[in-house]
């Protein structure tokens, strides 16, 4: 039996779908809220989950918060906008989810535009463990990028699907996300320091990781495109950073206890 695990905000665009994708393997749905104002949580609770309210506390932490309320030791996570796919939820019910076994499983992941797959710029395999133990892992209680922390990962081969963007523009604007902005401050709180190069050089670096290393060239528009965006946002990331450094005023007037 397994339990599933679901943080949100704002996403009653997302949530019936995967509820009801995960619904194909999981009995008991924990979905935990960080203070939607539209109709997340009333959908969520129409169509069976548990929700629990609790303000945001970074990514790790606030995925971590369901398990004192899942059923059962087996939890899968997914955020609102994945899917599992029909060849994942064969290769999740073929599962002997036993003691003597892995600790947490791993699985592809299909990173879209809109409806494009996309391959390249590290978009894809793009393993993710999100099926775990919870009595032997569980997310590392971080507030960026959180991973499952397990000691045997076994990797499925089979996709789950995620509806990253709606559309190109999204990737340098989507709503409620400002990932530069949330870097910075956590870098400057950890004592981490820019110079006057930092901006440049790490968004250098970033645009040719993705379009070069990670192949970002093979994929037309959207692989420049995703380049670039990621160019741009480790060079917002420095120059934000530089900014604390520099200007009293900026560094008086943020407030980084609400670094969320």
């Amino acid at each position: 039996m397994i339990s599933a695990n679901i943080i949100t905000l704002n996403e009653a665009r997302n949530i019936a779908d995967c509820i009801r994708s995960m619904q194909q393997v999981c009995d008991d749905v924990v979905v935990v809220d960080s203070g939607s104002t539209d109709d997340t949580v009333q959908i969520a609770a129409s169509l069976g989950a548990k929700v629990i309210h609790q303000p945001y506390l970074g990514d790790g932490i606030q995925k971590n918060v369901a398990l004192n309320h899942v059923q059962h030791d087996w939890v899968l996570s997914l955020d609102a906008d994945e899917r599992l796919t029909d060849e994942m939820v064969s290769a999740i019910q073929s599962l002997d989810l036993g003691d003597d076994g892995p600790d947490a499983y791993a699985f592809r992941r299909r990173n879209m535009i809109g409806s494009r797959w996309i391959r390249q710029c590290g978009w894809y395999p793009d393993f993710c463990t999100r099926l775990y133990d919870k009595r032997r892992a569980r997310f590392a209680d971080v507030k960026q990028h959180a991973k499952v922390q397990a000691q045997q990962v076994k990797p499925i081969q089979a996709d789950i699907l995620h509806f990253s963007f709606e559309n190109i523009g999204q990737l340098f604007a989507k709503p409620g996300r400002n990932f530069s902005g949330r870097a910075a401050k956590i870098m400057y709180q950890k004592g981490k320091r820019a110079n006057a190069f930092s901006p440049f050089l790490h968004g250098m670096n970033a645009f040719l990781r993705k379009y070069l290393f990670q192949r970002g060239c093979l994929g037309g528009v959207d692989g420049l495109t995703i380049a670039i965006s990621s160019g741009l946002n480790s060079y917002l990331k420095y120059a934000k950073l530089l900014e604390y450094q520099r200007d009293p005023k900026v560094l008086e007037a943020e407030d980084f206890d609400r670094v969320w």
